[in-house]
């Protein structure tokens, strides 16, 4: 008797040991976002050549991603700053190495919008390829679905090229419901052409069905490098921007300051809004910023109709500094443009 109760204590043991080594070690199909932390843009950008020496720092700062155990798991509910994602709702239905090249067609995007910006506003010569959009996922009652694949670029749509990828969206918008469309696409280097109709998109529109981002390509006789592999996503596009703009126009800008933002950047130096902005204003703060730079656009209507609280990047940026008591100010920017005036006029003259 004596034994057989040995062995269930022994069996109830290891049971236990197995349980907690699954609870904390075994990935499950979720993901756990939550804030990350924040990097001086001078790592990983070099303008003409040059080292920006000037005191304070321009930063980007970002998310942190992790497949999440049970433990994990249970502690991210109990964090109101770390958001919980299936599999799907991560990669939208793509595999790694696809969400990881779709990350990274984001960041070549950002980096070649940073560079025009901040070329054109430096008063610099500079000019920017159009070559198509990079498919980055395809609706499943798409008809291109299984012939066009991701990182395939889309050059025309009936014959004819585009200028931007507005200029493409727009015009296969007008087109009827159901019409026939010829795409012409490159893959593998290859220059095809395939024949489909147009359907309805979730967003009401009419469309081929195509996830895209734009495949560009800026030349400028001032060489500008990035050095940021392993790094993907377009929401760095705004300090990208300034950091290079200062450097060309007005290298004294920071003034010193430790300075850091979110938002995408597009061709009119419009900036756009992005994820995660109250874990990215923490990720700030705690990095010793005393400047966020966030977007501060209207909320969609359609956004607000399924979530009547929504709010902009700003409202949500500052709402999140005042409950975490953080010291940083948060600063609402719509235009690149914005953002230098402010550092102008804050400068400490």
């Amino acid at each position: 008797m004596k034994t057989h109760k040995k062995i269930i204590l022994i069996l109830s043991i290891i049971l236990a040991t197995v349980a907690v080594w699954a609870a904390v070690l075994v990935p499950l199909p979720y993901y756990i976002e939550s804030p990350g932390g924040a990097t001086d843009i001078r790592q990983v950008l070099m303008v003409n050549g040059e080292e920006d020496q000037e005191p304070g720092s321009y930063n980007f700062v970002y998310v942190q991603v992790r497949q999440a155990t049970a433990l994990q798991l249970l502690a991210a509910n109990f964090d109101k700053h770390s958001d919980i994602y299936t599999d799907e709702e991560m990669t939208g239905g793509s595999s790694s190495e696809d969400y990881f090249r779709i990350s990274q067609f984001y960041m070549e995007t950002s980096q070649n919008l940073a560079k025009y910006q901040g070329l054109s506003l430096a008063g610099k010569q500079v000019s920017m390829d159009f070559f198509g959009v990079y498919v980055l996922s395809l609706a499943k009652d798409s008809t291109f679905k299984g012939i066009l694949n991701v990182a395939d670029t889309v050059t025309s749509i009936n014959g004819k090229t585009f200028q931007s990828s507005a200029e493409l969206i727009d015009y296969v918008s007008s087109l009827k419901l159901g019409s026939d469309v010829t795409v012409g696409y490159e893959s593998l280097g290859e220059k095809r052409t395939a024949d489909g109709q147009i359907i309805k998109l979730d967003n009401g529109k009419n469309g081929i069905g195509i996830g895209l981002v734009d495949h560009t390509e800026v030349k400028a006789d001032v060489p500008i490098e990035f050095q940021t592999a392993g790094i993907g996503g377009p929401s760095a596009g705004l300090m990208f921007t300034l950091s290079i703009y200062t450097q060309l126009a007005d290298p004294t800008l920071r003034d010193g300051r430790d300075i850091a933002g979110t938002g995408t950047i597009e061709q009119d130096g419009s900036v756009g809004d992005i994820g995660g902005v109250d874990k990215k204003v923490i990720s700030a703060a705690k990095a010793g910023a005393t400047v966020f730079f966030a977007p501060n656009n209207p909320v969609d209507k359609e956004v607000l109709k399924e979530n009547p609280q929504a709010l902009s990047n700003y409202d949500e940026a500052v709402k999140t500094v005042k409950e975490e008591g953080l010291d940083i100010e948060v600063v609402p920017v719509t235009t690149v443009q914005e953002a230098i005036a402010y550092l102008e006029k804050t400068k400490d003259k």
